[in-house]
């Protein structure tokens, strides 16, 4: 590439000389966030012919992509350049240009005079050389530090602005400024696939076009339709309005009345998207997760970058606090995308908290609508219209908060209604993103650890915003947001329904493989959450001490299984998403003192960590954030609890017999006839870490007393409280005998014996006895067969149980199992 050798005339110079002052004039002001925020990723050759797109000709949005490239040593696009025989004017292109002083018309042409006269005029050899890069220009959208609501005013937006619009915005929101470079389109390739240079023209102008679209869409929203005309399209669609006529005749009320009550509903649902208000809000919250947190870590965020565009997103996070989806919507709008339309619950519709969550992208909907048909129809209706209309969704498939730290079993229902909507509009196949987030201290930990001991859910009302000064006076430490591998909707139904693209007939129908589909999307995503999550200091503090009989240990040995802990997360066959904290066991001790989860006590024969009395309960939920990534790994310690040598085989057939149990509860990948390999993977670990030898067939620990032995029995006893629950069900169930207990009888008095085991022996978690965990537990024993109900409705079992309590004799010491057996009740003493 060179520049045109002709000399500029006086004018041009003059000119030149004019720009290069306003130039060095806006730099002055403007403070330009610069996509992706790495820019090698684009691969973009300096060295090769360099075309840059603007969306829209601004002057202002070209003299800073100018400024830009002068500062990273690029072609300039002011600078006019020769490739082979044809020479431009200039190096930049524009995909749409405005004419007009005060009345802004678009001009009328279907491609730029630069592009078109690269194409049909350079020689088709240098011009498979050349890179053609779309920048978008958007001032008044990156976020910035600035305290002044009144720029947002003149933010970005999809309206068309006059000169003097541009000129203000620029002065006012200058220092919010977000430049997009995109990837080289390749020439190479578009002429590939096309007959010839005026072919070849069209197909990069429409390429150039859903480019910016794209990426405007992603940055500001979709061009929406006000919230009331909406509305009124929901109303009128046929299955709101056969929703409205069942109703008026179900009543017996007119279909006028009918019709207000629907509209009612959607009035009640529907967002009422602000984007200033979303810009007033990134004021706010940038001054708020700086006063609360230590830092914000995202991760593998570029591979969900690269993934998103073509699809409808739909943002499937863990839920852990309410922070989470302030959090997520402040993210993907510091990185250039639109907060996503959120799902939340109508509890949170408040007043005054109501109207600033639905300006920022809540919809809201019931815990339950089963009983209400109409409100159904236009629940469906409402997200089926805004998914098709290219707004990003977010919701939580846990349907609440975890209350324990684990993943909740997922509430398939809005996957449900995402299926169906984008199976009757089939616009763009959607993309579900799943969001590990992770918190080294929870602001709501006191009411988790309330409501886990027994005690009443309290309801969200404005007077827990009082809490938010109480919040404020303390440091949560770091965040990080972890994204996951996606899944595609496209790619599940071709595995569950082949022809399923050209099945058209019943857009409103249930199929029969409807279910079964999106109940494998529901497991994919909890499954693909867990495998990104990153293990934090606090984690591994947690998984430690919580693991030794009074939450404390030596700190020389503490920082010994540290180690062993990270080293086993790093090995753990979970895939490459899967982070653990760069600290070193010490820093990670002296990180745990400094932030007040444990603390020291000087002895002179060695220092002495434990956990800060007010925390154990707590800190089992950091515990369970992770237990996923070493469960196999302490299965494996759990089988040498009461044996010092087991065969190869026994550890293999007995995982067999648990994982399916292990599996449902911590969503584990793997399948369950893939799973050798992952335990000859789990075994060579700890081999190779020491903690256990291989002897021809035989496994066994090293002699009691040795540091290895400790830490594999430490190991151990970070799971055995799953098998301790696991045996109170089954001694529930053989106490009892079969035929004898209806399932709610079974939850019941399973709960009742883990109160009283915890009670009497101070297990440390209320978890311990959660009606989740136990329900998920009988739910795997009936899908395995295990259990079945007989014509009465009531649990039935054979010999299989009682297999399954005697290999409890090799996790399970004989005082535990004593004690259970002794404490586990009858059905009869439940009326007592």
């Amino acid at each position: 590439m060179s520049e045109a050798g002709r000399s500029p005339s006086v004018l041009q110079r003059l000119y030149a000389t004019w720009l290069g002052f306003l130039r060095w004039l806006l730099h002055l002001w403007v403070r330009s966030n610069v996509l992706p925020e790495n820019l090698d990723e684009l691969g973009i050759d300096p060295e090769r012919p360099l075309i840059y797109v603007l969306d829209t000709y601004a002057l202002t949005s070209l003299l800073i992509v100018d400024q830009i490239c002068r500062d990273l040593d690029w072609p300039r696009p002011r600078k006019p350049l020769v490739i082979g025989d044809t020479a431009l004017g200039r190096g930049f292109a524009s995909s749409r240009r405005y004419t007009g002083l005060f009345i802004r018309r678009p001009e009328t042409r279907r491609h730029s005079p630069v592009l078109r006269q690269l194409l049909l005029e350079t020689d088709l050899d240098q011009l498979s050389a050349v890179q053609i890069v779309p920048v978008t220009v958007l001032i008044g959208r990156a976020p910035d530090n600035e305290d002044s609501i009144f720029k947002i005013l003149f933010s970005e937006n999809w309206d068309l602005g006059g000169r003097f619009r541009r000129l203000f915005t620029t002065l006012v929101n200058g220092r919010a400024t977000m430049v997009q470079f995109g990837k080289p389109l390749s020439m190479s390739r578009l002429l590939d696939e096309t007959q010839d240079a005026e072919q070849a023209l069209g197909r990069l102008s429409r390429v150039l076009r859903v480019h910016f679209k794209r990426v405007r869409t992603a940055a500001i929203g979709p061009d929406r339709s006000h919230r009331r005309t909406l509305v009124e399209k929901v109303i009128r669609t046929e299955s709101v309005q056969q929703a409205i006529a069942a109703k008026a005749r179900r009543d017996n009320i007119t279909v006028e009345k009918a019709t207000v009550v629907a509209r009612g509903y959607a009035l009640e649902i529907a967002a009422d998207y602000s984007y200033s208000l979303v810009r007033i809000g990134d004021l706010i919250l940038t001054w708020f997760w700086n006063r609360i947190y230590r830092g914000v870590k995202v991760q593998h965020f570029s591979s969900f970058r690269d993934a998103a565009p073509g699809h409808e997103v739909v943002y499937v996070p863990c839920h852990r606090s309410h922070i989470d989806y302030l959090l997520m919507s402040y993210l993907l709008y510091y990185r250039g995308f639109v907060p996503p339309h959120i799902a939340a619950g109508v509890n949170l519709n408040l007043p005054l908290v109501g109207p600033i969550l639905r300006r920022g992208g809540a919809f809201f909907l019931r815990r339950s609508f089963r009983s209400q048909p109409l409100y159904a129809a236009v629940f469906n209706e409402y997200v089926s219209m805004i998914l098709s209309k290219g707004v990003a969704l977010e919701y939580f498939i846990e349907g609440t908060r975890s209350r324990t730290g684990r993943l909740l079993p997922p509430r398939a229902g809005m996957l449900s209604i995402t299926v169906r909507a984008f199976l009757r509009y089939r616009n763009r196949p959607v993309l579900f993103q799943p969001v590990y987030i992770g918190y080294e201290r929870l602001a709501e930990g006191s009411s988790y650890i309330h409501e886990l001991s027994g005690h009443q859910k309290k309801p969200e009302s404005l007077s827990d915003f009082r809490n938010i000064i109480n919040i404020l006076r303390k440091n949560y430490g770091e965040v990080t947001v972890s994204f996951g591998e996606p899944v595609l909707l496209n790619h599940l139904l071709d595995q569950h329904q082949p022809g399923w693209m050209q099945d058209t007939e019943n857009p409103n129908g249930k199929p029969s493989w409807l279910q079964p589909m999106v109940d494998d999307l529901a497991q994919r995503i909890m499954v693909n959450i867990n495998r990104a999550a990153h293990v934090n200091p606090i984690n591994l503090l947690a998984t430690a001490l919580l693991a030794s009989r009074k939450h404390a240990l030596d700190e020389d040995d503490l920082e010994r299984f540290l180690g062993i802990l990270k080293s086993l997360v790093e090995q753990s066959p979970f895939g490459d998403r899967v982070t653990v904290t760069e600290l070193t066991p010490g820093q990670i001790i002296e990180y745990g003192l400094e932030i007040g989860v444990i603390e020291r006590q000087e002895h002179r024969l060695g220092s002495i960590i434990r956990i800060e009395s007010s925390n154990p309960v707590l800190l089992t939920y950091f515990r369970n954030n992770t237990a996923h990534l070493l469960a196999m790994s302490a299965w494996v310690a759990c089988c040498f609890l009461n044996a010092q040598r087991v065969r190869k085989s026994r550890i293999r057939s007995l995982t067999h017999i648990v994982y399916p149990f292990l599996r449902r509860e911590l969503f584990l990948p793997w399948a369950t006839d893939a799973l050798d390999p992952v335990i000859d993977n789990t075994i060579q670990c700890l081999i190779d870490l020491g903690l256990v030898r291989e002897t021809e067939a035989n496994l066994q620990r090293t002699p009691g007393g040795s540091d290895q032995t400790y830490y594999l029995r430490l190991l151990g006893h970070s799971l055995v409280q799953t098998f301790e629950r696991y045996f109170i069900t089954v001694s529930v169930l053989a106490k009892n005998g079969s035929g004898n207990l209806s399932r709610a009888q079974l939850e019941q008095l399973c709960i009742l014996c883990a109160q009283r085991i915890s009670l009497l022996h101070e297990f440390e978690a209320p978890e311990f006895y959660d009606k989740t965990l136990f329900k998920q537990f009988i739910e795997s024993l009936t899908e395995s067969g295990v259990l079945g109900r007989d014509e009465e409705g009531k649990l039935v079992f054979d010999q299989r149980l009682e297999q399954f309590a005697r290999d409890a004799k090799l996790v399970l010491d004989k005082e535990v199992r004593h004690s259970i057996i002794q404490t586990t009740p009858e059905v009869l003493e439940l009326g007592e």
